[in-house]
């Protein structure tokens, strides 16, 4: 890899092709894989710039293959307007050049295991206050709230997303700019699994106050203030779903209201 990751060389995309090319070499070199078929190196134009007047390199970052024999031809360079500089796509590559597979190892997110620590901590002090506040909270109210946070949270796609190792968000390796919601129907990022919770908690808040309208004892005008309120959590919510799920499935047939 030829890159040039000084910050005054302004080039946009080259930490994160970095980084994806860095989780290459390390799923290389874990335990069982490493060989001495296939080695990776990264040139920085500040510390080598005489690589890239021999190479003739004028952009980065840039992406070569080098073979025993040297023999080299135009399949050994990274195609970057056919690819994405990602590590799987990568990984495939390096396949086709060297025969060698690569499992990639995507690195250990330990923010979910913050996460996870957090939730213990609330649960645990949840129940310590309702310990002593017995009466405060009715037991009914609140599993069926926990049930509720559990299936939007389920429903939401976060444990898939935390199963099959997925990013956070994935940068646009030509732009820079970062995207949120994955194009493809079989991949889903974590950002757009908070997105999706949300919408789903609007749509659920929604429901409630349509049901609580429908049954309360309270005064007319509070009563259609709520219905109100639910039918536009509703349709709001509901909708951009659907929007959603048609950006990821194009094909998709039905719409509502505005989609």
């Amino acid at each position: 890899m030829l890159t040039a990751l000084h910050e005054f060389n302004s080039c946009v995309m080259c930490k994160g092709a970095a980084e994806e090319f860095q989780i290459l070499a390390n799923s290389y070199q874990g335990p069982g894989a490493f060989t001495t078929k296939v080695f990776f190196a990264m040139v920085d134009y500040d510390e080598s710039p005489e690589v890239f007047e021999a190479l003739q390199v004028t952009s980065v970052p840039s992406f070569f293959h080098f073979s025993a024999q040297w023999k080299f031809t135009t399949d050994d360079i990274y195609n970057l307007r056919g690819r994405d500089i990602v590590a799987d796509q990568m990984a495939e590559w390096v396949a086709e050049r060297t025969h060698v597979s690569v499992r990639i190892r995507q690195p250990t997110n330990y923010h979910g295991l913050l996460k996870l620590g957090l939730l213990l901590a609330l649960t645990g002090g949840l129940g310590y206050f309702l310990k002593w506040n017995r009466k405060s909270i009715s037991c009914r109210i609140l599993c069926e709230v926990l049930t509720l946070c559990f299936v939007i949270v389920m429903t939401s796609g976060q444990m898939w997303t935390y199963i099959r190792g997925e990013p956070y968000v994935q940068r646009d390796p030509r732009t820079g700019h970062k995207h949120y919601i994955s194009k493809f129907s079989q991949a889903q990022f974590a950002a757009e699994t908070f997105i999706i919770s949300l919408f789903n908690m609007c749509v659920t808040l929604g429901m409630v106050l349509l049901d609580k309208a429908a049954t309360s004892t309270m005064n007319i005008i509070k009563r259609k203030m709520m219905c109100l309120a639910g039918m536009c959590l509703v349709a709001i919510f509901f909708s951009w779903l659907l929007s959603l799920f048609r950006f990821k499935v194009p094909d998709y047939p039905y719409r509502f209201l505005w989609d």
